[in-house]
């Protein structure tokens, strides 16, 4: 990158007794063997992809202002390059990584998957002490039998961890108790929750949804509030006369002519400002169309209140209001949707006390996808939830629902594995006292990073295709940001391209075929017939043709 493009002239010598053959040791430390671009280049294309996000276009950008011309395909090519140096680097490096975790006494091994639509599953294992990723692979399902070799490899690389965090999902359970029996595993209290309440009102919000959607009344509001904002103009002054009369409570004779549309404009803005409840946790802790409805119905009740009163002496054109309350009115009569709000209301109610128990996703935190939970003890969190359980089963017109029945028998169900006391372990500087977390939110926190970068590069929100195409070694990025993983990693070397010289360029080689193969792909020839245009009417205007053709050989009926 220092020079751009540049010839080298390399002389190889041969060894006259065994004939062993000596390359340019200055040249390899530039570029690998039978490479046209530098490790300097490789490094800068692999961070810029995968550290900061940025796209392929850009990076041609940058790297053709540094006099160095090198292709979009040429860029994701190195991207992978990157990756398998990287992961080569790590393997070599995993008895030192061992060593480091074994000073802190142990590791605890979190291990979860991230998938989207009918996309590989991309699962990781990584340490919750150091924080860092320690093997991957990408599986089509979360089967027991595909996952059993995975944590059979991570136990002869890393040892029997100290405990193991995962979610509730069947194969992921039977495949740990296989390769580590005895070793104390811990649910999620982020995952549990979430499973209890989808399968808690989950049927109640899917009606809510498909009710406010049958109505459409996202739609209607936002044609309607573009009538009325038409109707008012772009005349600020009329939403600054808004603002004073409610400060004051009484209209201001400026705007009587307006205040009836301005208001409804008003109200209308509220009613979607309802996404702003939302906690940023996800279903079922947020649930977004139910606080739709709450605002639908305080902005119904206010209209209707207005209609009571007698406006015609005072305002002339009251029909905004009427307008809004004649399509609010359809949403808060819609006895299906009454019913399932009512249900899910009562339900959200109890399922807010468990999470309080819980003292995670609590209905005023700020961290959103990020709450590992409050720090507190562990017995106070079995104690609250022990509480939580005695009252909802002593409470007859609860229990007798099959509902929360299920609720109690899947708490019961994973009691154990809830509530994790404090770990001693042995190490070389004496006894450690560790606290295995409550959460996986490490490996969430990971792949929402993963798939924002993603988005970021591609432009896409869909991200089957990213899932698809990335080698299964791209989490390992994530451990760059670590002084103590990089160290680790250099092994004595100044900096990545000089580590990644070290690494035998024929390894890299075959990690890329084998990558090569295990990729869909589609043949050049393929490519040139699916991007015709019209490719359905041309196929079908061939087998016509075809069928004319031999309509004599009676080949066709």
């Amino acid at each position: 990158m220092g020079i751009g493009a540049f010839w080298a002239k390399e002389t190889y010598l041969e060894c006259s007794r065994d004939k062993a053959v000596f390359a340019s040791e200055d040249l390899r430390t530039l570029v690998p063997e039978q490479c046209t671009f530098g490790f300097d280049i490789i490094v800068y294309v692999g961070t810029a992809l995968f550290v900061h996000g940025r796209s392929v276009q850009e990076i041609v950008q940058c790297l053709s202002a540094r006099n160095i011309q090198i292709s979009e395909n040429e860029i994701t090519f190195l991207g992978k390059k990157f990756i398998v140096y990287l992961a080569l680097a790590h393997q070599e490096s995993r008895s030192l990584l061992r060593d480091s975790m074994t000073k802190r006494g142990g590791y605890i091994l979190h291990v979860d998957g991230t998938c989207e639509a009918d996309s590989p599953h991309l699962f990781s294992g990584l340490d919750g002490i150091s924080e860092l990723v320690l093997d991957n692979i990408k599986i089509p399902s979360e089967k027991k039998e595909l996952l059993i070799p995975f944590f059979k490899q991570i136990k002869k690389q890393y040892g029997v961890p100290i405990a193991l965090v995962n979610d509730m999902g069947s194969g992921i359970l039977a495949a740990l108790d296989v390769v580590f029996p005895g070793t104390p595993i811990f649910i999620c209290h982020f995952h549990f929750l979430r499973d209890i309440g989808k399968d808690l009102f989950g049927g109640e919000y899917k009606i809510v949804f498909n009710r406010v959607k049958t109505h459409g009344i996202r739609t209607a509001l936002r044609n309607k509030l573009k009538a009325f904002e038409k109707k008012i103009g772009d005349d600020s002054q009329i939403q600054s006369d808004l603002k004073a009369s409610i400060e004051k409570g009484q209209i201001e004779t400026s705007c009587l002519k307006q205040i009836p549309a301005v208001s409804a404009c008003a109200l209308i803005h509220w009613i979607f400002d309802a996404s702003r409840m939302s906690a940023g946790y996800g279903f079922p802790f947020d649930c977004p169309n139910l606080d739709l409805f709450h605002r639908i119905k305080t902005a119904h009740d206010a209209l209707t209140q207005i209609r009571s009163i007698r406006l015609r002496n005072t305002i002339r054109d009251n029909s905004p209001f009427y307008q809004l309350w004649h399509l609010l009115d359809k949403v808060v009569t819609d006895k299906k949707l009454k019913k399932a709000i009512a249900s899910l209301e009562e339900k959200t109610s109890v399922f807010n006390k468990l999470r309080q128990a819980l003292r995670i996703t609590l209905l005023d935190g700020k961290d959103g996808l990020n709450d590992d939970g409050e720090q507190i003890e562990i017995k106070t969190i079995e104690r609250a939830v022990t509480e939580f359980r005695k009252q909802t089963v002593n409470d007859p017109s609860l229990y007798a629902n099959d509902g929360y029945i299920k609720m109690i028998a899947q708490i019961d169900k994973y009691w154990d594995k809830l509530f994790a006391d404090p770990i001693i372990v042995r190490t070389p500087s004496g006894p450690v006292v560790i606290t295995p977390q409550r959460t996986n939110n490490l490996m969430e926190r990971f792949f929402r990073s993963l798939k924002r970068n993603g988005r970021k590069k591609n432009g896409t929100i869909s991200l089957n295709k990213m899932l698809r195409t990335i080698l299964a070694d791209t989490p390992l990025v994530s451990n760059l940001q670590s002084e103590e993983y990089r160290k680790i990693i250099l092994n004595g070397c100044e900096t990545l391209e000089e580590r990644f010289s070290l690494i035998d360029a024929n390894q890299v080689r075959e990690q890329l075929q084998q990558a090569q193969k295990n990729s869909v792909r589609i043949s050049p020839e393929m490519k040139t017939v699916i991007r015709q245009d019209n490719l359905p009417k041309k196929i079908a205007v061939l087998f016509d043709q075809t069928r004319n053709v031999h309509a004599n050989c009676h080949l066709w009926t």
